[in-house]
């Protein structure tokens, strides 16, 4: 069955009327993940765009279909951890678990949580929204934010010219916990994500599962919302954020550039990045290639 077939005959447990920005991409991720995990699932959403885009709901007539509940913002995997194990010992293996975070509650506030149930192998499919960036508040930088980005707390100035470290890497370090699955996913690539999802969702009733998903964010990055699938497919297509899978230790890329774009061609039309310089272009080069080079080998290229 072809992804398109498995998200028409999937029902949306995502009712209208949200109040996430136009062109967010974390909504995306939200509605994708949990069509198909389907009804039988109990997310935790942690304090962020997602929580507050109205998944809790008003009344019975919006919000999520189904169980969702809102941890403190470095907690997410820990609470789903207890709830796993709730559910196990009363023999409910069916029962999907899910968390849809941000990257500030997963790469920051909820890291050591995050860590900790990954390196314990809990039965949990964790999904990380990446916008770079702590949105629902303004848009202040996060460990996950590329260097050179313009945000609330690394503005454009005299003193500073945007974020000055590189991002934090994310799934490449949750992958060396020894948890059963990680990936990374893209909402430009749905054939790629619904793929891992369904992995994940799977792998996630043996063990630990991870999906790192590229999210970018029309309002904080400052590009037109009708260009948020071209801002993420560009991003692969430079190697900015690079799709690939680990399953039991194996290492594979699942879309690869032979001819990649270079990151001056993916900043292009992307507010945030406007004040780059070129050494901070060449400097965000060097990262993306050498993170790209260490992926190949690992996946034994």
């Amino acid at each position: 069955m072809s992804y398109i077939d498995v998200l028409n005959n999937a029902e949306d447990q995502v009712t209208p009327g949200m109040s996430a920005c136009q062109g967010c991409g974390g909504e995306l991720v939200l509605r994708t993940v949990l069509k198909i995990a389907g009804k039988n699932t109990i997310v935790g959403i942690p304090p962020g765009c997602m929580a507050g885009a109205g998944v809790v709901g008003w009344n019975y007539a919006n919000g999520l279909k189904i169980p969702v509940h809102i941890p403190l913002l470095d907690n997410t995997a820990s609470f789903l951890t207890g709830l796993s194990q709730m559910y196990e010992r009363k023999k409910r293996a069916d029962v999907n678990i899910v968390a849809v975070a941000g990257d500030g509650a997963t790469a920051d506030c909820g890291f050591q949580s995050l860590s900790a149930a990954a390196e314990r192998n809990e039965k949990v499919l964790y999904v990380c929204y990446d916008n770079e960036g702590y949105m629902n508040t303004g848009y202040q930088r996060s460990s996950t934010t590329t260097k050179g980005s313009r945000t609330s707390t690394t503005p454009i100035g005299t003193v500073i010219n945007g974020k000055r470290q590189q991002q934090k890497y994310l799934p490449l370090i949750l992958s060396m916990h020894g948890l059963t699955y990680c990936a990374t996913a893209s909402v430009s690539h749905m054939a790629d994500f619904v793929m891992k999802v369904q992995k994940g969702l799977e792998a996630g009733r043996k063990g630990f599962a991870y999906l790192h998903v590229f999210s970018p964010c029309p309002t904080g990055w400052a590009y037109p919302a009708d260009k948020a699938v071209e801002v993420a497919r560009n991003a692969v297509k430079s190697n900015v954020f690079p799709l690939w899978e680990m399953e039991e230790g194996t290492y594979k890329i699942s879309i690869e550039n032979k001819n990649p774009a270079s990151v001056e061609d993916f900043v292009k039309g992307i507010g945030k990045f406007k004040n780059l310089t070129k050494e901070d272009m060449d400097s965000i080069q060097k990262s993306v290639d050498k993170r790209y080079a260490l992926l190949e080998r690992l996946a034994g290229r």
